[in-house]
């Protein structure tokens, strides 16, 4: 008796370590007769390798015999002398090369990542990133080839610590830093939306960008924090005797405004398997991660959404984006790197002593280590009638065009919420809606993050802009039609609304429930402890993202756990460094925020809670600074609108190790003295 079975694109087709698997694994013993003769098999495709020998690469319709356990045995043994030889001395030969790369990698043989959306000098912070289009290059065509000098300005032209942008060729510029007396030059503009890094920050040995606080290395260009993926270009130096400074890039690097740091490749004789429970930012930046610190085993990225990763910060702030437009990364890029993308699926099991985690596909997969980060689930509030149709929430992409699908100039919206998000999409929704009312149960909107004086002025910003805003109030009931779509809302006054569409904002809680009996310790919130290195209650297991309540560097390391795309994305590095274990590094959290709100661009740093607010600026005018104090007189956070790069500079200064005080702030003839406080040396 035979069982038909049809098999995936090679690629995307998952296999148990132990158990194999006909279309990945190949065969290359069997030659192109004796594939034929084995015809009872199906149909194979053969792919001429290693000189006469033939190695079949993939099966379609398949039809196996009862006998499939020993046939699969014989078929593995057969994979296993072939590759064993082979694979040995290439594995030996990678352990070395990834032993110096780990010195090395990031500034000198890279890939090249272009975006099909080239960064535009006039670009706003706000524009739609490009899809990214990987150029895979081999290596005989990654040749260092530099172009000639060009000079670019005297030495005497830059201060020490200092930085300055100079034209490079007719269409080109480049960052020119002088630090500790020596010159480096990396690409201009921040490789996440393309800010101009001049404005930025300097710090010891780091720039950091002036809009949403990303981190690159002056030595190498690699990025350091986040957001963003890719690293800064960097360009060879020299001082002329004359004191003029000429500035050489590598030939590949003049078209590129970005650049992926090194990666190592799957090596099949490396038996080990990570799992990344997550496709979100911390799960995205983990992957690859792995593979720059010269990770060689087996790496399967779990995502619930059927997309690979992309800019989930969009996904507020506009609804006509396609999902291509926003994934950082296409097919080929992982599919090079060998790094599986099972998307689509969930966790639903993970067995932690076992290391073991099922999936919702009925598969299971034997981990060594594994990163969870499967971020938060929207809180639905108990409200009668939350089950009517086009009440909505919005987490990802597909409730993004959800909304898109319903809204339309007749549709009267009600937002529940005067979080950020709720704010991002009343303010994208308002020009194309019959009306926009948020509902919001404080005084004020972000009155728990900015305080009750700054919320006043967002609340008023937003009523100049056609939003109508209810506060002190909520939704104790929700109305629908015969059709059993949302028709009207009921206030906690009684006053009734016309509603076609509901958005809750209401926040959102861990999606840790399918890891109540793993063996981890899970707070009441649903969040996990972890240590200053990610690792959770289990050696084998780290998290990060939403889920994470991990140490905050800025707050004395204290636990908190804090829904920051940026952090996310930085969890995601350290904790595939640790994975890894070749340089163990500390979580130095910063947390970063940023909001473009009817063309205001508002910054936010820091962490902790704050007993009085002092403001230096124009609040009215929207071009202002806040800091936040605790009950210490210490400066837990800031706040900023209009004034780039001041958030940037006090992150910086925290990352530091830095305090700022209230008595840092009473410099009145110059208010950002403090500034003066990082070390640029």
């Amino acid at each position: 008796m035979f069982t038909k079975v049809t098999f995936t694109r090679i690629s995307r087709a998952p296999f148990e370590r132990g158990v194999i698997n006909l279309v990945v694994a190949g065969f290359p013993h069997l030659s192109h007769s004796n594939a034929n003769a084995n015809a009872a098999f199906g149909k194979a495709r053969i792919l001429a390798v290693h000189g006469n020998r033939k190695q079949l690469v993939s099966f379609c319709s398949l039809a196996i015999p009862s006998r499939t356990p020993k046939i699969c045995a014989t078929f593995s043994r057969l994979r296993r002398h072939h590759f064993q030889k082979q694979q040995l001395f290439i594995h030996q030969q990678r352990q070395h090369e990834q032993q110096f790369n780990f010195t090395t990698m990031g500034s000198i043989n890279c890939k090249e990542y272009t975006t099909t959306n080239v960064v535009d000098s006039n670009k706003t912070e706000n524009g739609t990133t490009g899809s990214g289009s990987y150029q895979n290059t081999c290596e005989t065509n990654m040749s260092d080839k530099y172009t000639d000098p060009v000079i670019v300005c005297n030495e005497k032209d830059l201060p020490d610590q200092g930085m300055k942008q100079f034209e490079f060729t007719e269409n080109s510029k480049v960052l020119l830093i002088k630090q500790k007396g020596q010159l480096y030059a990396v690409g201009p503009k921040c490789t996440h939306y393309g800010a101009p890094l001049h404005t930025g920050v300097l710090g010891d040995g780091r720039i950091r960008c002036p809009w949403h606080g990303a981190c690159f290395s002056i030595k190498t260009g690699d990025i350091e924090d986040f957001p963003g993926l890719d690293s800064l270009p960097c360009y060879k130096v020299e001082v002329k005797k004359d004191g003029n400074v000429a500035v050489m890039a590598k030939q590949k690097d003049m078209a590129n405004v970005k650049r992926l740091k090194d990666m190592v490749k799957r090596d099949p004789g490396n038996c080990y398997t990570f799992v990344i429970l997550g496709g979100g930012p911390a799960g995205g930046v983990c992957v690859e991660t792995l593979r720059q610190q010269g990770f060689t085993g087996r790496i399967v990225m779990v995502s619930k959404e059927p997309y690979l990763p992309y800019d989930r910060v969009k996904v507020s702030k506009s609804f006509d984006v396609k999902i291509e437009a926003l994934q950082f990364r296409e097919n080929a890029f992982y599919d090079e790197y060998g790094i599986e993308t099972w998307l689509n699926v969930e966790a639903t099991k993970v067995c932690g002593d076992k290391k073991i985690v099922t999936l919702s596909n009925g598969m299971s997969i034997k981990y060594d280590k594994m990163f969870i980060a499967t971020g938060s689930a929207p809180t639905i509030p108990p409200i009668d009638g939350n089950n009517l149709k086009n009440v909505v929430t919005v987490r990802g992409y597909d409730d993004s065009q959800n909304i898109r699908a319903t809204a339309n100039e007749k549709t009267n919206v009600v937002c529940l919420g005067s979080s950020f998000i709720a704010l991002e999409l009343a303010q994208a929704l308002v020009k194309q809606v019959a009306s926009i009312t948020v509902v919001g149960r404080g005084a004020y909107p972000l009155s728990a993050s900015f305080g009750n004086e700054i919320g006043e002025r967002v609340l008023r910003l937003f009523t100049e802009n056609n939003v109508k805003m209810i506060m002190n109030s909520g939704i104790k009931e929700i109305l629908g039609n015969k059709d059993g779509e949302v028709e009207k809302v009921v206030l906690s006054d009684d006053t009734t609304l016309p509603c076609n569409l509901l958005i809750l904002g209401t926040g959102a809680k861990p999606n840790t429930k399918f890891l109540e009996d793993s063996g981890l310790k899970i707070n009441a919130d649903g969040s996990i402890n972890t240590d200053m290195y990610l690792k959770s209650s289990m050696a084998s297991i780290y998290v990060g993202g939403d889920i994470a309540n991990a140490p905050v560097f800025s707050s004395n390391s204290e636990l908190a756990a804090i829904g920051h795309y940026q952090l996310a994305q930085y969890h995601g590095r350290i904790a595939a460094i640790n994975m890894v274990q070749c340089r163990p590094e500390i979580l130095r959290a910063v947390p970063f925020f940023f909001t473009m709100l009817f063309g205001k661009g508002f910054r936010f740093s820091g962490h902790g809670a704050f007993s009085d607010v002092v403001i230096e600026g124009d609040l009215e005018g929207l071009k202002f600074v806040a800091y936040f104090i605790n009950s210490e007189d210490k400066v837990v956070s800031v706040a900023s609108c209009g004034r780039d790069p001041i958030v940037a500079q006090f992150a910086e200064l925290q990352s530091q190790g830095g305090t700022l005080t209230r008595k840092d702030l009473q410099n009145t003839s110059d208010p950002v003295a403090w500034t003066k406080l990082i070390k640029s040396n």
